[in-house]
C-alpha cells in the first residue's frame, strides 16, 4: 500500500509540473488517503502483535 502512496505522490508531483493543477490535486488527495489507510493498519498489526504475545 505505501508503493501506491509513492506511485500517486509521483503522479501528482509530474502532474504539477507539468501544469496538470485538477489531476495533480486528485492524485495528492489519492496518496494522502492511502497514506493514512497504510499508518492505520500498521498501528493495527503493531497493536495485534503486542496484544498476541501477552
Amino acid at each position: 500500500m505505501l508503493r501506491w502512496t509513492v506511485i500517486f505522490l509521483i503522479i501528482a508531483i509530474i502532474a504539477g509540473i507539468l501544469g496538470f493543477g485538477g489531476i495533480a490535486a486528485g492524485a495528492a488527495g489519492i496518496a494522502k488517503i492511502l497514506f493514512f489507510v497504510f499508518l492505520v493498519l500498521f498501528v493495527l498489526s503493531l497493536l495485534s502483535r503486542g496484544v498476541g504475545r501477552s
